[in-house]
């Protein structure tokens, strides 16, 4: 899975190098985005203030929404480039197809990772069948320069690594946390899991100091470091920490995302991730004449996303993160 930017006017997210700031606490409320006309998600990446949290430059949380008597996700083939997609269910069931060949039932506690490179188009869709309630988060994780261009490829996690301190229960997603490492494939060093907090319970989590992280709350509530997180609130914590305290006075679940800064300067626009406007332009126009580049899911005549107009300005090199005066 990996659904797709679906805004009709999406914005441009073009950043750069920017100096680390060390801790901080700095809460983000996602903002509404709908997927089509079916599914509405809380866009937690990119933000206003900040646009990454080392790789991980995309990060939606959508449900938990009773799909019992509606469609449910509906996410025609689209194209991706230069990026992977990191799919974690909570609930539910969805379908993965791509130009691979691949059609693989998206379950919780199955990790998939979908490596677009060169350039990949996949769809997400819920099936007749589908359980009731479909709850989940989708990343999205920009690749460095070095390995933008890899061919496409799609992995599936069935079993991933626990880890458990005190009250605090997780799963490892990717990279490393609390001496705990998932086997999933990454290009650059970035940790994400997948965390709950017993009610009543308070832990150190250890991190690592050279990485920036983010904690985004996707049920009940929580205590991160100082501040009070709530559903749907990202709070970015910075870096130079060797732990941070996360408690919880009813229970909390959370994902937790962190990685070394990524120093490259990208460009984000729609599904496609690149270095600059000609070379985002240069992928629309290959996805609109449907190029060899993107290989169709099913046909040529399979329903598809169409790109959005683009800008009327160029998309220009910004910071990754707000500076103030």
């Amino acid at each position: 899975m990996g659904v797709s930017d679906l805004e009709t006017r999406p914005s441009e997210y073009a950043c750069g190098p920017v100096d680390a700031k060390g801790p901080e606490e700095l809460l983000i409320t996602a903002r509404k985005v709908w997927l089509g006309r079916t599914t509405e998600v809380s866009r937690a990446l990119p933000d206003r203030q900040i646009r990454m949290i080392g790789a991980w430059c995309f990060l939606d949380h959508y449900g938990p929404e009773d799909v019992a008597g509606s469609p449910g996700m509906q996410v025609w083939a689209h194209p991706h480039t230069g990026l992977q997609t990191v799919s974690w269910l909570l609930e539910g069931e969805i379908e993965h197809r791509d130009g691979l060949g691949s059609r693989v039932r998206v379950r919780p506690g199955e990790l998939n990772i979908m490596t677009a490179g060169h350039g990949i188009v996949h769809s997400e869709l819920s099936l007749p069948d589908k359980p009731p309630t479909l709850h989940g988060v989708q990343l999205w994780v920009a690749l460095p320069d070095a390995d933008r261009d890899t061919r496409p490829r799609f992995e599936n996690y069935p079993v991933l690594p626990k880890v458990k301190l005190g009250g605090l229960i997780g799963t490892v997603l990717l990279g490393e946390l609390a001496g705990v490492r998932s086997p999933a494939l990454t290009y650059t060093p970035l940790v994400g899991a997948d965390l709950t907090l017993a009610a009543g319970s308070s832990v150190e989590l250890p991190l690592n100091p050279n990485f920036e992280y983010g904690v985004l709350v996707v049920g009940g509530q929580a205590t991160v470091a100082s501040t009070e997180v709530a559903v749907d609130q990202l709070l970015y914590l910075g870096s130079n920490r060797k732990a941070a305290r996360l408690a919880s006075r009813h229970g909390a679940r959370m994902i937790i995302v962190g990685g070394k800064p990524f120093e490259e300067e990208i460009v984000m626009w729609w599904n496609f991730i690149g270095r600059s406007h000609q070379e985002v332009l240069d992928f629309r126009t290959a996805w609109e004449s449907r190029d060899e580049r993107f290989t169709p899911v099913v046909s040529r005549d399979e329903k598809v996303m169409e790109a959005p107009p683009m800008p009327t300005v160029p998309l220009k090199p910004r910071p990754r993160r707000r500076t103030t005066t």
